[in-house]
Order: C-alpha cells, then sequence, then structure tokens
C-alpha cells in the first residue's frame, strides 16, 4: 500500500498532468429548417479520449446538432456558426470531407445494408480510406472484433437478421473502420432493452482507451451522465446548462426534469 507521501505525490502529479488536447470546438452554431430555428448559438468542445453527453426533451434539437456538425441537415437546413476540428474550420466543408478529416455520425436510424453481409457492411465503413489508396484501410478490423465479439461471429451473417443491439454494434464498429478522432453517437439505446443498452454503453466507455472523443446524444440522461465526463443540457434548441457529468447527475433541477424515470 502506498503511504500518504507517496499518494500526495501521485495526487500532485496527477493535478500537474495537462489536460487532453480539443479536437472539437464547436462556437456559435444555429440551424434553421427554413424558417424555424431548431439550433441557437450553440458552444461546445470535445477532448481527445473524452465522452462527452448532450441531454434535453425530444424535440430540443440534440440530432441537429450533430447533422450540423457533421454538415449532414437535410436539403432544407441551413447552419451557420464555426465547427473547429484540432484547430481547423469545417464549416465550408461536405459531409465526405468531414468524414475524411476525422468526424464520423453514427445516425438513430443505423442505416446499415440489410442484405450484405456483417464483415460487407464494415469493410464499407473503410471505403473512404480505400478510395484515398489507404494500404492498411482494413486495420481497424481486428480491432471492431475485439470490441463486438458477437460481430465477429456473425462476420457472414446478413446484417437484416441481426438483433437490434447486434445492428448498433454494426453501426458503431462501420463507424469505427473510418479511423475517426470524433465520433457522434446519436441515441444508440433507441429501441433497446435496459440490458442491452448497458452493453452498448459500455463499449462506447472503453473507446476512452483508444483516444476516440465521443459526443453521445441519449435519451436515456440518466445512463448518459452515467458513461459521460462531460455533459451539457439542450433545452429548445438552446444550450442552458453544462458541467462535468457526476454533477450535472447529482442536480436537483436535472434530477427532477431528467432522471425521475430510466428513461426520458
Amino acid at each position: 500500500m502506498m503511504n500518504a507521501e507517496t499518494m500526495i505525490a501521485h495526487a500532485e502529479v496527477a493535478a500537474a498532468a495537462p489536460a487532453a488536447p480539443v479536437v472539437l470546438e464547436v462556437n456559435g452554431l444555429s440551424a434553421r429548417y427554413g424558417k424555424v430555428e431548431a439550433l441557437h448559438g450553440a458552444a461546445l468542445k470535445l477532448r481527445a479520449g473524452q465522452i462527452v453527453t448532450v441531454i434535453g426533451p425530444n424535440g430540443a434539437g440534440k440530432s441537429t446538432l450533430l447533422n450540423a456538425i457533421m454538415g449532414a441537415l437535410p436539403v432544407n437546413g441551413t447552419a451557420s456558426g464555426r465547427v473547429l476540428y484540432q484547430g481547423h474550420d469545417l464549416s465550408s466543408l461536405e459531409v465526405e470531407e468531414r468524414v475524411a478529416r476525422g468526424l464520423s455520425l453514427v445516425p438513430e436510424k443505423r442505416e446499415l445494408f440489410a442484405t450484405m453481409s456483417v464483415e460487407d457492411n464494415l469493410q464499407l465503413g473503410a471505403y473512404k480510406r480505400h478510395r484515398n489508396r489507404e494500404r492498411d484501410y482494413l486495420d481497424q478490423l481486428d480491432s471492431v472484433f475485439s470490441l463486438f465479439p458477437r460481430l465477429k461471429e456473425r462476420r457472414k451473417q446478413e446484417a437484416g437478421t441481426l438483433s437490434g443491439g447486434e445492428r448498433q454494434m454494426l453501426a458503431v464498429g462501420r463507424a469505427l473502420m473510418a479511423k475517426p478522432q470524433v465520433l457522434m453517437l446519436d441515441e444508440p439505446s433507441l429501441g433497446l432493452a435496459p440490458l442491452i443498452t448497458k452493453e452498448i454503453l459500455g463499449i462506447i466507455s472503453a473507446l476512452r482507451d483508444t483516444g476516440v472523443a465521443t459526443l453521445l446524444v441519449e435519451q436515456n440522461a440518466r445512463a448518459a451522465l452515467q458513461v459521460a465526463d462531460y455533459g451539457y443540457v439542450l433545452e429548445m434548441g438552446e444550450l442552458v446548462k453544462e458541467g462535468p457529468a457526476d454533477a450535472l447527475a447529482a442536480d436537483k433541477q436535472i434530477v427532477e426534469s431528467y432522471l425521475g424515470l430510466a428513461r426520458k
């Protein structure tokens, strides 16, 4: 066991350790669908290896926030503000260019190719790396199978025959094949049983060790705050509160608004 002096020394080293670098910074991000403003002046930061969650009621603009960061708003949607990735402004770039830089989004509907095998879906996640003639474009496959052993067992199975939890695993795994530095997840527990939700969020937590930064929009606010390092509260298109996830989970107003039930 460590003595008191050793414990103090360790604490001082930890306190002096520099914070992980900011990989994603959003400033003044707003989005409209026609004349309707769905997001107003959002600002947030995400550091390497950090899990940040955004919670809030249905219709608050959480999915809009992710799509605006990704440059993936619908045809009638427009965005303004700045999206900085590793200090570079991505605001004028198309979705494909943002993916190439290191951003990846797993949408709420997962959007898998149902008649293709698990392995083929994963390989499609690395397509842009293949198109860029990266010789090792499938180098993430073993890591994905390590995170999701069930996908390895079902690698030849059609994606459409997987369970809901397995499809979510495949959607996350496919995104990781692009070797992102920022992974954005839109409602990964949607439609899943509590035990499967716990498993999925446990795997997301393990992504810290890879250095991937995760921005998590999750309908289960309690579970999201348990797995996250930092959180933001989005209401009616505006970020109204932020702080360490454990502090938000203990905040009386947050508890009364979002944590009274297991699912919001």
